[in-house]
């Protein structure tokens, strides 16, 4: 796969700023940050006048059990992610970036980070994603399958037979299928008969950026038309194209769009 950025048409500088996505939540995650730095501890007081409960609280004492969940887990990560920025630009360290990405609920970091979204207008669509996700993993039961040392045509491949969906594209040799919990079966069963090393379910709340979250996707599409989104100060690399974003409607349309549909990170990144 060839990116679709032209590096060219960029803004000047070195650096890209990418937040990370659901999986990336630990106990006590940016706590350090709120300690040390005013500007940290301020996203954590703001967040919990947003959604009336003590994120900070959560992050400190758990339990895991808990924080994992998904209706905890995404808006956690979200403000551990712009804690932790907002501690490293409070260092005077950080040079301006070039472009911004997120891999899955790290989009809704970036768009923020852009300046197209205020943090509580994100934190809220965030929560919203959430729940609505969680709620259609319930309604729909599904997983993920990670498969390890697979290119592109032996996941299509199999994903064909077994019927499940690509869901990211994350590098080379790294692929992940998704779908109901039969076909996730059935992909863990016949993945070496695809020439596949290894066929491992990811421990999540349901088919993230399958077809089985459409109901979310449609459900937070009405939620975010009530949102202002504006036009970004610095461009963000789309995770369902690898183009760079640079207008606050593509912005929204995109965080919608890639709840139900591939993250195609490899090519969000080059090749």
């Amino acid at each position: 796969m060839k990116p679709l950025i032209d590096l060219a048409a960029l803004p000047d500088g070195e650096d890209a700023w990418i937040f990370p996505g659901q999986g990336a939540q630990q106990i006590g995650m940016s706590l350090d940050f709120a300690a040390a730095f005013s500007e940290s501890a301020a996203l954590f007081a703001e967040a919990e006048e947003v959604l009336g409960y003590s994120l900070a609280d959560l992050i400190k004492d758990g339990p895991d059990e808990t924080l994992t969940m998904t209706v905890h887990t995404q808006p956690a990560v979200f403000v551990a992610s712009l804690a932790a920025l907002k501690a490293a630009e409070a260092t005077g360290l950080l040079s301006r970036p070039r472009c911004l990405a997120g891999h899955s609920l790290g989009e809704y970091s970036a768009v923020v980070a852009s300046g197209s979204l205020s943090f509580a207008d994100g934190l809220r669509l965030v929560n919203e994603r959430a729940r609505l996700m969680q709620q259609a993993g319930e309604a729909s039961p599904g997983s993920l399958v990670a498969l390890l040392g697979a290119d592109i045509e032996q996941a299509l491949a199999l994903a064909a037979d077994a019927g499940s969906e690509v869901c990211n594209v994350n590098a080379p040799g790294q692929v992940v299928l998704g779908g109901t919990l039969d076909a996730v079966r059935r992909t863990i069963e016949r993945a070496r008969g695809f020439g596949i090393k290894r066929a491992v379910e990811l421990k999540v709340g349901g088919a993230f950026h399958s077809s089985l979250m459409r109901p979310a996707a449609n459900g937070l599409a009405r939620f975010a038309s009530g949102i202002d989104f504006g036009n970004p100060e610095v461009p963000v690399v789309a995770n369902t194209s690898g183009r760079a974003l640079t207008s606050g409607s593509g912005l929204a349309e995109e965080l919608i769009q890639q709840i139900s549909n591939p993250v195609i990170w490899r090519t969000a990144c080059g090749p």
